[in-house]
């Protein structure tokens, strides 16, 4: 499982659309704290000129696939294979976004249990996950669909002890040149794709309720107490 399957966006898109000066065509009220694969959720998105906030797909279907189905799968795309990958690597080159989160889960085997943790920025801000985004057109209604992937790489220290993987994070002053669809120094965004420094991100435990995506909710995100004495930092 080299996955980032779950996050929360919990901040109205109007405020989002403030953060990354952009528009605001999702009018979503946020609220969300347990966002999973095959959900719709909100990317930040550039093309001719404008940044928009939208609710697109999460499971990538690339644009030549003949079954939609293949995007159930592809909600993850790994930051060593994107240049060559067929399912992403032309979402690389032209079809970048910002997945806005304010924390993302992941768990740890411990015994027969997988406990969720819950991984947010020390200091309370925003996360912008490193996401790709495609437009697949359905034979059968010519309908568009819009799906988007998040990026993972290696673990840095902190979720080293948690997990294999971890979502890129894309920091504030490389937002715009992640997002800029105009054509990229793919050796230059490919240097974004590396670890989160250890100082930037926090993790503790939460409520296994958070393994079912039926459940949703503030409680979702309240820190446990730690068997282990303090939270991992």
């Amino acid at each position: 499982m080299h996955m980032c399957g779950r996050f929360t966006q919990e901040r109205p898109t109007s405020e989002l659309a403030e953060i990354f000066g952009a528009e605001d065509l999702a009018a979503g009220p946020g609220g969300r704290y347990n966002v999973a694969p095959t959900d719709d959720a909100v990317v930040v998105v550039e093309r001719d000129e404008r940044r928009a906030i939208k609710a697109y797909r999460w499971g990538l279907i690339p644009h030549w696939a003949d079954d939609p189905k293949i995007g159930n799968r592809m909600f993850n795309a790994r930051a060593e294979t994107i240049a060559t990958s067929p399912a992403f690597r032309d979402a690389f080159r032209r079809h970048r976004c910002l997945v806005p989160v304010e924390s993302f889960f992941e768990w740890r085997r411990e015994g027969a249990v997988r406990q969720p943790f819950r991984i947010v920025r020390t200091d309370g801000r925003l996360l912008a996950l490193a996401g790709l985004w495609s437009g697949w057109r359905d034979p059968g209604t010519d309908e568009v669909r819009r799906t988007f992937t998040i990026v993972t790489t290696t673990p840095n220290d902190l979720m080293r002890p948690i997990h294999t993987r971890m979502p890129v994070v894309i920091s504030p002053e490389a937002w715009d040149r992640w997002l800029d669809p105009s054509l990229p120094d793919l050796a230059e965004l490919q240097g974004l794709l590396v670890p989160a420094p250890n100082d930037d991100l926090e993790a503790y435990r939460v409520s296994r309720a958070v393994n079912s995506v039926r459940n949703d909710g503030p409680e979702l995100i309240e820190p446990l107490p730690d068997p282990d004495g303090p939270r991992l930092s």
